[in-house]
């Protein structure tokens, strides 16, 4: 009787241990971390759009603590290594993943139709599925207002500004820097220079080098490094940058920047996803809702330029304002936007011509 008590004793510890040991496992299970990802173009820390878009990924690792755990992948070219870079992500265990370069937007496409329970958000692109989202903002809105401050400083109203690729984003971009300039000092042209790169420190100086070489006396851009900024303040001239507060780089040069507040974003998608509420759709951030703004000014920006800037930036958040409203004439005088209309997101979305007194090709 005793060994059979015994023997009884041992089972009912034994079921008790595994018992515990499922508990413990199930426990463990619940307790781990919701995977986000993101994948740069450029290096985190560029100082630029790359950093902007982790300083948003930080936010929303504060926010989250321990229920989230995000990881990013940096310099990811465009092309075929970005579907392999995804593909290593989802293996490793990642449950949405954000793609902040335009050029990734193929292999999203691609990538969500062979992983339909992975979620897929994608910046300033303009696919959508059940599981991919798009996103991006009114930087348009910002850049104007930073175009003011470079109106304001020129003397020679010529200005040079820095761009990467000849896709709609960038030309309405240069297109608002334009017409914010001409808003404070009529008649300025802007002269582009394409460096057909996104983030390359090399190539923005030679830009900014050629743009001084040929009269320009107030640099901008639409590129990811300070680098420009930094040959500006040694040629003490008048600098705008974007994506980022980058006054360090040039603290004598600084006017303002384009800036993005990536966090507004991330973390409701973020937690969306945690909780089985996300939702694909279409999400354009304004200065209203804190997703874009312009920077601090620079030392050089005066008390009535910055009231003009900040007058107009009322004006675009109660709407009496609103840039891409006609008449709006292209770089040979043709009549782009009749007086009175407003061109939407989606013709933003499609924009493929210059306006007036802007020196470049549309091409690239």
């Amino acid at each position: 009787m005793k060994r059979r008590r015994l023997g009884a004793a041992a089972v009912l510890l034994a079921v008790g241990a595994a018992a515990l040991a499922l508990a413990a496992a199930s426990s463990a299970r619940q307790a781990a971390p919701f995977k986000a990802a993101w994948i740069y173009v450029g290096p985190h820390n560029d100082n630029g759009w790359s950093q902007a878009h982790d300083n948003g990924r930080l936010a929303v690792q504060r926010a989250l603590g321990s229920k989230v755990q995000t990881t990013y992948k940096e310099l990811v070219p465009e092309g075929p290594q970005t579907c392999q870079v995804i593909e290593s992500l989802i293996r490793d265990g990642n449950k949405i993943i954000f793609s902040t370069s335009f050029g990734f937007q193929a292999c999203v496409v691609s990538e969500a139709k062979k992983h339909p329970d992975v979620l897929f958000e994608q910046a300033t692109g303009t696919a959508q599925a059940k599981n991919v989202a798009e996103y991006f903002g009114a930087g348009e809105d910002s850049i104007y207002l930073s175009g003011m401050a470079a109106g304001a400083a020129t003397k020679k109203g010529v200005i040079g500004y820095i761009v990467p690729f000849p896709i709609p984003e960038v030309i309405r971009h240069a297109n608002a820097f334009a017409l914010g300039a001409q808003a404070v000092r009529p008649n300025t042209k802007v002269r582009l220079v394409w460096t057909h790169n996104w983030v390359s420190p090399s190539l923005e100086r030679k830009a900014a080098e050629s743009l001084v070489a040929a009269g320009v006396d107030v640099l901008g851009q639409n590129v990811d490094t300070p680098s420009a900024g930094q040959y500006a303040e040694s040629k003490k001239i008048p600098w705008v940058g974007y994506d980022s507060n980058a006054k360090k780089f040039a603290p004598t040069s600084w006017l303002t920047a384009a800036v993005y507040d990536w966090s507004v974003y991330y973390a409701p998608r973020v937690k969306a996803a945690m909780n089985g509420t996300w939702k694909t759709g279409f999400y354009y951030g304004t200065i209203k809702d804190g997703f874009t703004d312009i920077a601090p000014f620079g030392p050089r920006v005066s008390a009535k330029t910055k009231a003009a800037i900040m007058a107009k930036r009322a004006a675009l958040i109660s709407g009496k304002f609103y840039e891409f409203t006609g008449p709006l004439y292209d770089q040979k005088g043709t009549l782009r936007v009749p007086a009175g209309k407003k061109l939407t997101v989606k013709d933003l979305y499609a924009q493929n011509w210059l306006v007036k007194g802007v020196i470049g090709s549309p091409k690239g």
